[in-house]
């Protein structure tokens, strides 16, 4: 097997976090504040000698250890998924990865061009301009003028500021910033890629290129390094996945097991592999139980994609114990984690409700015209008799397929509700 390009051996980050000393208020206590100084200038030379041996040794109350012994290896063409909750190291990893800080103890052994954005505007310079910095990156990673010039064009189309081109980057939004950061970045062609939640603050068309950007990089056999908190973007992406808590590794192999256990850690599933591991709602003992969720497609991919405009057809199976005469279905569809729309069946489209037979029921839910924002689409759906207030049961963010916009349709907008979506039926097949 090859050498790792990345080999992460026993990493350490420690920092000085600032403690209050007590500042004597009488002259008796400024005394004996002169008296005991010299024995408190040598407790601060053993905490000094403690905080540059390594993590194990005892701490003292002004040292905070971002990082702890962590060790991992990243072979070759890996897309690695870095999860945690916020103050958990990952973006301390990154900046010791990328250079910009040095480790307190530990190594860390790279092979490759590295080019990293980890922050907005990461490597400008914001007096120069945004020409000007597309050079200077390209020159830092240790491309010639000639390689830089072929990638020109296709960094500021892909960035979409070329009207601002030669005005310094210091009178950028932080979004105009983020998309050539970015384009820079990830057009340069370096050997590993490494990227933090920055994204973010991109508009939800420019993260929707992003992916499909990063996509692209993978495909050619690059190595990336990806942080973020969107763990459906996560489960899209990597294979494997360093869960961080603490400082250190929890769990360091594939992305399934790494965001279940996340999402244990935090006492819900965000990442569902099945029905039986979503957050669930109604009787404990229900008469009727949702038994899966799953969209209808052509594509092999265990999460779907769609291009807007395409039709999207949810399935749900139902498990009855009895025949209920009177119910009702209702689907809640949800992007990016944000509600909306809500439907609702009865049989029929009458007001007596859903009919449901004993044993195994099929509901299709389909959209007819489909103008779904991009994004990452989850369904919370429930089954509750048609009077009676308590559901029978109900599924709560399980996703279910993800919208793309490759720029070859356009979305339409409910005009009361800018930013949102609408289609102008749904279909209902029992």
């Amino acid at each position: 097997m090859s050498k790792p390009v990345i080999s992460v051996e026993n990493l350490s980050k420690a920092y000085r976090i600032g403690v209050k000393d007590e500042i004597p208020d009488t002259l008796v206590g400024a005394m004996t504040s002169v008296i005991r100084s010299p024995f408190k200038n040598l407790q601060r030379l053993r905490r000094l000698d403690t905080f540059t041996g390594g993590p194990n040794g005892t701490e003292s109350d002004d040292t905070l250890w971002a990082l702890k012994d962590v060790s991992f290896d990243v072979q070759e063409g890996e897309v690695v998924g870095i999860i945690g909750r916020n103050g958990a190291g990952k973006s301390t990893l990154l900046k010791v990865l990328s250079r910009i800080t040095e480790p307190t103890s530990g190594r860390v052994v790279i092979r490759g061009r590295v080019s990293s954005l980890l922050e907005v505007g990461t490597g400008f310079h914001p007096e120069l301009t945004g020409r000007d910095n597309i050079y200077m990156n390209g020159t830092i990673l240790g491309m010639t003028k000639r390689e830089i010039d072929r990638k020109f064009d296709e960094i500021v189309d892909f960035s979409g500021v070329e009207k601002f081109l030669d005005t310094p980057t210091k009178r950028y939004s932080s979004g105009m910033q983020v998309r050539l950061a970015f384009a820079v970045a990830a057009h340069l062609e370096p050997e590993i890629l490494i990227i933090d939640e920055v994204l973010a603050v991109g508009d939800v068309e420019f993260q929707s290129k992003c992916m499909e950007k990063i996509r692209a990089v993978a495909s050619d056999g690059r190595t990336i390094l990806f942080v973020s908190h969107n763990l459906n973007t996560i489960a899209r992406l990597t294979e494997k996945c360093a869960f961080l808590e603490n400082g250190g590794i929890s769990i360091y192999g594939d992305t399934p097991t790494a965001l279940n256990t996340y999402g244990l850690s935090r006492g819900e599933h965000s990442i569902k592999k099945s029905i039986e591991s979503c957050r669930r709602d109604g009787n404990a003992d229900p008469i009727v139980k949702i038994k899966s969720i799953s969209v209808l497609t052509d594509s092999e991919d265990e999460f779907p994609r769609f291009e807007i405009g395409e039709q999207v057809r949810i399935e749900i199976h139902l498990y009855s114990r009895v025949s209920i005469d009177s119910a009702a279905i209702s689907v809640g569809l949800s992007r990016n984690r944000q509600p909306v729309e809500l439907f609702s069946l009865f049989h029929d489209k009458n007001r007596d409700g859903l009919r449901i037979s004993k044993g195994v029921n099929k509901v299709t839910f389909g959209f007819v015209d489909t103008n779904l924002l991009p994004g990452v689409y989850s369904v919370d759906v429930g089954i509750n008799p048609y009077i009676k207030e308590k559901a029978y049961d109900v599924i709560q963010a399980y996703p279910v397929f993800e919208v793309i916009n490759t720029g070859s349709k356009k979305v339409s907008f409910r005009p009361e509700r800018p930013g949102t979506i609408f289609w102008e039926d749904a279909i209902w097949e029992v």
